[in-house]
């Protein structure tokens, strides 16, 4: 197993995660149509906390976003609930809101040993990188033992997406 901190690749691979807090919004709804105005909600939030964080002497840097997805094989897209995080220092006990009408809150995501690929290309085509990570996870004697996560490597804008897929999972 490698740590976290390896570079993610294209091959699957499985590694163990700390857990760690995150501040969240909930979305419900295709996320193309409602994740613009809670995405910038969360990150106004967690920018405020790092300049709150520098005048106490504290440096805090903003990580890459994440999202999990519980429901999105289940349901149709223009139902999906999507779970927006950014990690923060674990000793934060609260985090300020900037949007009125969307809640930033804080949550611990669990991790533990997780299996994650990466995938070059438009989001709408990921399935084949899902399906890879899904067949090495079961080959390797494991099973899927959370929801699906993405962390986002690269703006929705750029001109290639980059994004991790994650699952964690545990012994057959």
């Amino acid at each position: 197993m490698t740590s976290q901190k390896s570079t993610a690749k294209k091959e699957p691979q499985i590694l163990k995660m700390p857990s760690q807090k995150m501040a969240v919004v909930y979305t419900k709804g295709d996320p193309n149509k409602v994740a613009t105005e809670s995405i910038s909600a969360l990150y106004g939030s967690v920018y405020k906390l790092t300049f709150d964080l520098k005048k106490k002497g504290i440096e805090f840097k903003v990580s890459r976003l994440r999202a999990r997805w519980p429901d999105a094989h289940l349901v149709p897209k223009n139902e999906w609930l999507g779970i927006w995080g950014l990690s923060i220092p674990e000793k934060i006990t609260s985090i300020p809101q900037k949007t009125p009408g969307t809640e930033v809150k804080i949550e611990q995501w669990d991790y533990g040993t997780v299996a994650q690929i990466l995938h070059i290309g438009p989001y709408s085509e990921e399935q084949p990188a899902v399906e890879r990570l899904h067949k090495f996870i079961q080959e390797n004697g494991y099973e899927i033992a959370g929801v699906h996560e993405e962390e986002y490597l690269t703006s929705p804008r750029a001109k290639v997406q980059k994004t991790i897929i994650r699952y964690p999972i545990k012994k057959k």
